[in-house]
């Protein structure tokens, strides 16, 4: 008999990834094999997006909430690890955290309940966010005696080093409308409305340039890390005329000037 796999991932014919946590028996809770296989998953995602056959990765979860964060199970086997165990088990999650924020292609989170600890990371690496209106955020790391340490670059760059402040410390539950207003949520929809307003902005998504929405990722990672330098500077310029020689964009702009869809338009699309 086939073991139950802790997620699982299909490309439908647009070329939309669906990666999806299954144990909402425990809340989607993270351990080291749910770990292992997200990990596995990305990296054939992260090929995909660069043979051009995923174009948007949609991270979510069966059951009422996303995730639960770390499970209790998990956690009181780590009891007895050592330094160098724990070490290698939180290199893992990084792994996991940096191959989602870093895949080339884009990515879509979708929060239907609670998303505490780890999951708040999930998120925070996402390139949008959509939420249920029942959506819950918590970074309840200090309320055992540990830290968000791996999640906490991706978090803080998406609320910034003062509200991380108040809210890794303190762990307080954030509602979907804070969450909102704080960065780390970009949309919050009726929960009976969620999947309906995931496909309005995939297919929203589906009508840039897989090329140039690749590019504009990475660009835009470079100039977050430095704004202002002659070296990004120089890459923005690079960029944009690379996009433009290119075929892809070639194509695009012909396109637009002929009043046609593009080839890389979703065929059940027929707007201009």
């Amino acid at each position: 008999m086939a073991m139950t796999t802790y997620c699982h991932s299909r490309i439908d014919s647009r070329g939309v990834a669906w990666l999806t946590l299954n144990r909402p028996e425990v809340h989607n809770a993270f351990d080291d094999r749910l770990i292992a296989e997200l990990n596995d998953h990305l990296a054939e995602l992260h090929d995909g997006a660069k043979r051009g056959e995923v174009r948007v990765v949609v991270l979510g979860s069966e059951g009422k909430h996303f995730s639960a964060g770390a499970d209790l199970g998990w956690m009181q086997r780590m009891v007895a690890y050592d330094f160098e165990d724990n070490l290698a088990d939180s290199r893992k999650l990084a792994q996991l955290m940096h191959g989602l924020d870093t895949l080339p292609c884009l990515t879509l989170c979708r929060v239907q309940g609670a998303a505490f600890g780890g999951a708040v990371g999930l998120a925070a690496c996402c390139d949008i966010v959509i939420a249920s209106e029942k959506a819950r955020f918590c970074l309840s790391e200090v309320r055992i005696g540990l830290a968000p340490a791996v999640i906490s670059p991706y978090v803080q760059r998406a609320i910034g080093p003062r509200q991380m402040r108040r809210f890794a410390l303190s762990a307080e539950e954030l509602d979907a409308a804070t969450s909102l207003g704080l960065g780390l949520v970009h949309q919050v929809v009726g929960h009976d409305h969620l999947d309906n307003e995931v496909e309005t902005v995939l297919m929203t998504l589906l009508q840039g340039s897989p090329q140039a929405q690749r590019a504009t990722k990475a660009l835009l990672a470079e100039v977050a890390r430095e704004p202002d330098s002659d070296a990004t500077r120089e890459q923005s310029c690079r960029v944009i005329a690379e996009l433009r020689v290119s075929d892809e964009g070639q194509h695009g702009l012909d396109s637009f000037f002929e009043k046609r869809a593009p080839r890389w338009r979703p065929p059940q699309d027929n707007t201009p």
